[in-house]
């Protein structure tokens, strides 16, 4: 969590501590909205597309503009639920 959140904080050009607390937990509820969204639990440290929508997630919800998250990411959200489900079917069949 500490290296998102230090992307985070480069990516809002926030060079103080003081919002910390606040900036995690807009990564924990980016992480909880994109997760089901998806319908999976997506390894943001590896996955680098979706660490990007994480980010513009809080970057919105850090603005109070959250509610237009998906309207203004639908392309992007729809390619990382296709990815996701494409990931997924994939882990099963080696299963």
């Amino acid at each position: 969590m500490e290296t998102l959140l230090e992307e985070l904080k480069r990516a809002l050009q926030i060079t103080w501590d003081e919002s910390n607390a606040h900036l995690t937990d807009c990564l924990k509820r980016g992480q909880s909205k994109l997760n089901a969204l998806t319908g999976t639990t997506i390894d943001f440290d590896k996955n680098v597309e979706a660490r990007a929508l994480l980010l513009d997630y809080c970057r919105y919800d850090y603005n109070n503009f959250s509610e237009h998250f998906e309207e203004c990411f639908a392309h992007e959200i729809l390619r990382l639920q296709l990815a996701e489900a494409i990931d997924d079917a994939k882990a099963k069949q080696e299963a």
